[in-house]
């Protein structure tokens, strides 16, 4: 099992700070990405839909016979876990779980989250924090402009910090001491959002949490692959690979050389 692949599925490209994470954690375990770039974004869709989506991603995984798969989508986190975790013999780890445990570490009395509109509808990640145990109180904002902004590569444009002081400042007002960055976009916008929150205010990145959650999980088996040398990995995404490199540079910070168009299982 340990030289078998991760696999890991988002619905496009903001997985990809999930991926970078994993890598920079475990440089020697091969990587399988499936972007869904032809449904995207899953986070406006009903949860039905995203289950949907989030079975057909995982089948195509397991026939490339990987030991665990990481669902690097808080939609799909959301909505589709536990339905994964009954269908497939693998392991199974999303991001909410990992990121809910980091702001119940850190938080004092009030936390934010911030995610795509699937995701605060879900409520997911208060419910995770709450079953903590603790009494925080947790305010949650949606914000739908943060994905197109990163994917138009302006994590640093003025319009981008206006944006984010649009949704952030309201929360920073309402006394929050940790902030949950809900979707995996939003990493690339961390110094953005740390500029206008400023240091007081921790945040918390779900791909560094979901990486420590992946290597636990993988050392507990004794599936953690040999350090030796760095794999090339697998990139698949259902549409438009031209897009996927182009985007996909702005987050890894490095060209994308091979994406091939996956034809996933059960799609009519």
């Amino acid at each position: 099992m340990n030289r078998n692949a991760i696999g890991m599925f988002d619905s496009g490209i903001g997985g990809l700070t999930v991926y970078q994470a994993i890598k920079e954690k475990m440089a020697g375990e091969k990587i399988i990405y499936l972007g869904d770039t032809a449904r995207l974004p899953y986070g406006s869709k009903s949860a039905e839909t995203i289950i949907r989506f989030s079975e057909e991603n995982a089948r195509f995984l397991m026939e490339k016979s990987v030991k665990i798969i990481v669902v690097a989508c808080n939609s799909s986190s959301a909505h589709a876990l536990p339905r994964l975790q009954e269908l497939f013999p693998v392991p199974i780890v999303g991001v909410i779980e990992p990121g809910a445990e980091a702001a119940a570490k850190w938080a004092k009395k009030r936390i934010g989250v911030i995610g795509t509109t699937a995701t605060i509808r879900s409520r997911a990640y208060e419910i995770a924090i709450l079953e903590k145990k603790g009494t925080w109180e947790i305010l949650s904002r949606d914000c739908p402009l943060f994905v197109p902004l990163v994917e138009e590569g302006w994590g640093e444009h003025r319009i981008t910090r206006l944006v984010v002081e649009e949704y952030l400042l309201p929360l920073k007002d309402q006394g929050i001491d940790t902030l949950v960055l809900g979707c995996t976009h939003y990493p690339v916008l961390k110094n953005a959002i740390a500029q206008v929150l400023g240091p007081e205010i921790r945040l918390i990145d779900s791909a560094l949490t979901t990486a420590e959650r992946v290597f636990q999980m993988l050392k507990k088996r004794g599936w953690l692959h040999p350090a030796e040398g760095t794999p090339e990995d697998d990139f698949y995404v259902t549409d438009f690979p031209e897009r996927f490199q182009k985007v996909g540079e702005i987050f890894l910070k490095k060209k994308i050389l091979n994406v091939e168009v996956a034809n996933l299982p059960g799609r009519t």
